[in-house]
């Protein structure tokens, strides 16, 4: 099994962090301009939820296997055949505070089966072409919604 991971440090407080990733329905922060729905007219906070995701003309879905507001975390998985050569595919993200600078650990990291060959792409892949820049994406929409002259967008990555 492959780890893809990768972290950073956001300086705002935890719970103001993990306010904006919770909604399994929301992605504006990451900077993926797409359109996002929870089917069947579940919440984005519930455990087996179905979220669809349309992105440059194509369509993904992913279940939500668990969401911990107490652990500001949530996991998930593909559902159906995952857009990459992989299989079994989970990821998990999850926020923690850093007490000494009232600032936010973030890390986002996900286990998958590949072929043997295509291992060290699909990681690098997952981490760099996809956590960091969501992540960056992150800190870019905290930092714009801290200053009340611009309107955090979608579209910064």
């Amino acid at each position: 099994m492959a780890k893809a991971y990768y972290s950073l440090v956001l300086d705002h407080p935890a719970d103001r962090v993990w306010s904006v990733i919770r909604p399994f329905d929301h992605y504006a922060w990451a900077g993926v301009v797409a359109e996002t729905v929870i089917e069947d007219g579940r919440r984005g906070d519930q455990v087996g939820s179905v979220r669809r995701v349309t992105y440059r003309g194509q369509t993904l879905r992913q279940k939500l296997l668990a969401h911990s507001d107490a652990g500001r975390s949530y996991t998930y998985a593909f559902c159906g055949e995952p857009p990459f050569p992989v299989q079994h595919y989970e990821a998990t993200i999850r926020v923690s505070p850093v007490v000494e600078m009232n600032a936010a650990f973030v890390e986002w990291w996900a286990t998958f089966d590949c072929a043997a060959d295509d291992r060290g792409r699909m990681i690098d892949q997952f981490e760099r072409s996809g956590f960091a820049v969501w992540l960056g994406a992150l800190r870019r929409f905290m930092a714009e919604a801290d200053d009340p002259t611009v309107t955090p967008r979608p579209d910064t990555a």
